[in-house]
């Protein structure tokens, strides 16, 4: 009877935990109106702030592809002091998000992930030459690390909206794999863009990417559901992306 009491109380106690631990965002968890996300592309212009100035540093052209079972996301980012291109490709499964691919090659490295229980794929260090295979099993769910500024559009979005996402992010200086991207606060706002207002969710966002010292904040049309602009701060540093209508 004793052992059968202890049982009871263990259970109860693991349920409890459960219960009140609240579950990541993931394509097993995921609230957001998938059925939203269409087909588009948009550019943005890219700036560092220094003091109060604004300098132009390059610029972000995003192609989304909707399919039946997949959509296939293409970043370019053309700089301004670069003769190079920076692009990354992402595909994800069309009715939750979950990650299938995702490419990226820049003057600093090439990267391939081919996303199921086992990631594979490959890093190589342009600077070094090193090339690395990857083969990493993985057991929880979760978004591609390039893609969930884009889920974050299509959430139920509220005052107040907090959440934890998770994502994977490969990072050779970092056996951790499938790390938190957070949601720290929203709400519900009107910025001037164009020289109109415009009513917008400002939801700011971490992520361990930076170890959760860069600060995202991401301005998002509520009619439409469009990225209109989006900081970041870090170091006491501050960059903006605008959209270009």
């Amino acid at each position: 009877m004793k052992k059968i009491i202890c049982c009871l109380i263990l259970a109860i106690t693991v349920i409890t935990q459960t219960i009140g631990q609240e579950l990541s965002l993931s394509p097993i968890n995921n609230p957001s109106n998938v059925d939203s996300l269409e087909s588009e592309i948009s550019k943005m212009s890219w700036f560092i702030v220094k003091d109060t100035t604004e300098v132009k540093i390059g610029e972000i052209y995003t192609e989304i592809k909707k399919g039946k079972d997949s959509i296939i996301m293409i970043s370019t980012v053309l700089m301004e002091q670069a003769s190079t291109k920076w692009v990354d490709s992402t595909i994800v499964n069309t009715q939750d998000f979950k990650p299938i691919y995702h490419s990226s090659y820049n003057q600093q490295r090439d990267m391939i992930l081919n996303f199921g229980h086992i990631v594979t794929g490959y890093y190589l260090d342009k600077q070094t030459g090193n090339k690395a295979l990857i083969s990493e099993e993985t057991n929880k769910s979760f978004f591609d690390s390039n893609f969930y500024p884009q889920l974050l559009r299509f959430l139920p979005l509220k005052e107040g909206y907090s959440k934890t996402i998770s994502i994977f992010d490969y990072n050779p200086r970092s056996n951790i794999r499938v790390i938190s991207a957070t949601i720290k606060s929203t709400e519900k706002t009107t910025i001037t863009f164009n020289k109109t207002p415009k009513q917008v969710w400002k939801v700011e966002t971490t992520d361990d990417i930076s170890k959760n010292t860069a600060v995202s904040t991401y301005y998002i049309e509520t009619s439409s559901r469009k990225t209109i602009k989006q900081e970041v701060d870090f170091g006491g540093r501050k960059m903006i992306m605008r959209l270009i209508e």
